[in-house]
C-alpha cells in the first residue's frame, strides 16, 4: 500500500471532528487491510489518497492501476451495520445496488468498487427532466417492496429497528437525550406527543408493512448508469420503518431544482409500485403526507450515529434538534 504521506486530506466544514483517522496503528492497520484485499486480486494501489473524514465515517479513495479507484468506508460503530448490509442487498436486490468487495463487520469497515458517475454530478453537467427523478423514485420503491420479507433479517444485521407503531417511543428517547433544544422548543414538542402517537397509529393501520429507508437519498447518494437506471447506496442512516419515510429527502431535492410543482409527479411515481392489494389513492397519499412527516424521527436519529465528539457534548445534538423542530411543520402536499 502506498505510504499514507501521500493521502490528501478532506475535513469539509468539520475541522476539530475526531475520527479514527487520526491514530497511526488504525491507519496502518486499514492500509494493510486495503492492500490485502487489493491484492488477492492482483491489483495494487497506483496514485494518492484522497480522504474525507467527516463525525459520522472515514471515505478514502484508493486509485487501482487499471481499475480507476475502489473506496474504503469506515463507520462508528452504531453504525457498524452498513458493511453486512451492503453485503445483503449485493445478494438479495442486486441490480440496484453496489456489490462490496470485502467487509469487516467487526471493524465497521467496507471496500467498495467505484460505482461509476454521481447523479449529482450528471445534474451540475447537463439539463435532467423530472421524469429522470419520477424514475428513480419509482426504481427505489420496487426494491423497498422486494426488501419487505428481508425486514426481520435486516434487524438481525444491526439496521435500527424504527417500526412504524414504535415511533412514539423513539421520539420520547430522541426528545429526552437532546440537549440542543430550547426550553420553548422542547415544551411545544411535548405538547405534539398525543398527535405524533395518533400520526403513528394511522400510517400503521394502512397495511404498508415496514421495510428497508435509506433515509438520506439525496442526490449525492445515488449512482446514475443510464437514463433512468440507477444504483443506490451509502445505507449508513438506513432503518426499518415505514417505507414512506424515503420520500422526503429526494422530494426535498427535487423541490429545491425544480420547483414545487413537481412534487405530485413524484409522489405518483413513488406510491404507483404500492398499488393494489386494496390501498386506494387517497389512502396512500394520506400515508406519504404521514411518512413526510415522521421520516423527521428517523432523520433525528441518524444523527446520533457518530464518532465520540469532544467529552461534555452529545454528538449530532444540534443538527438532531433542527429535524425534531421539523415535526412542527406541515408536510408540503396533502393527503
Amino acid at each position: 500500500m502506498q505510504e499514507e504521506r501521500t493521502a490528501m486530506v478532506d475535513r469539509g466544514t468539520y475541522p476539530d471532528a475526531v475520527t479514527p483517522w487520526e491514530s497511526g496503528s488504525w491507519r496502518a492497520a486499514v492500509l494493510d487491510w486495503v492492500g490485502g484485499h487489493l491484492a488477492e486480486r492482483g491489483l495494487r494501489v497506483d496514485g494518492p489518497l484522497r480522504v474525507r473524514l467527516r463525525p459520522w465515517s472515514v471515505l478514502v479513495r484508493v486509485p487501482v492501476t487499471g481499475q480507476g479507484a475502489v473506496w474504503f468506508k469506515a463507520n462508528p460503530r452504531s453504525a457498524a451495520f452498513e458493511g453486512p448490509l451492503t453485503a445483503a442487498l449485493a445478494r438479495w436486490v442486486p441490480d440496484h445496488v453496489l456489490s462490496p468487495l470485502a467487509v469487516d463487520a467487526g471493524r465497521g469497515w467496507s471496500l467498495l468498487p467505484d460505482g461509476g458517475q454521481l447523479f449529482r454530478a450528471v445534474l451540475d453537467r447537463e439539463p435532467v427532466e423530472p421524469r429522470e427523478w419520477e424514475s428513480l423514485l419509482g426504481q427505489y420503491a420496487g426494491m423497498q417492496r422486494d426488501l419487505v420479507a428481508r425486514a426481520a433479517e435486516m434487524e438481525r444485521l444491526g439496521v435500527p429497528s424504527e417500526r412504524t407503531a414504535a415511533l412514539p417511543g423513539l421520539f420520547d428517547r430522541l426528545l429526552d437525550a437532546n440537549t440542543a433544544l430550547e426550553p420553548g422548543e422542547r415544551a411545544r414538542l411535548e405538547a405534539l406527543r398525543p398527535r405524533l402517537a395518533d400520526w403513528c397509529a394511522e400510517l400503521a393501520a394502512v397495511g404498508i408493512p415496514d421495510t428497508l429507508d435509506h433515509a438520506d437519498l439525496h442526490d449525492g447518494q445515488l449512482l446514475r448508469q443510464a437514463p433512468g437506471r440507477f444504483t443506490f447506496f451509502d445505507w449508513g442512516d438506513a432503518a426499518v420503518t415505514h417505507p414512506f419515510c424515503s420520500l422526503r429527502v429526494p422530494a426535498e431535492s427535487a423541490r429545491d431544482r425544480y420547483g414545487p410543482g413537481v412534487l405530485p409527479r413524484l409522489l405518483d411515481a413513488y406510491l404507483e409500485p404500492w398499488t393494489g392489494g386494496g390501498h386506494t389513492p387517497a389512502g396512500l397519499r394520506r400515508a406519504a403526507e404521514l411518512a413526510w412527516r415522521l421520516s423527521a424521527l428517523g432523520r433525528a436519529a441518524s444523527w446520533g450515529r457518530m464518532f465520540p465528539a469532544a467529552p461534555g457534548t452529545a454528538p449530532g445534538a444540534r443538527e438532531s434538534a433542527e429535524w425534531l423542530r421539523e415535526l412542527l411543520a406541515e408536510p408540503p402536499f396533502p393527503g
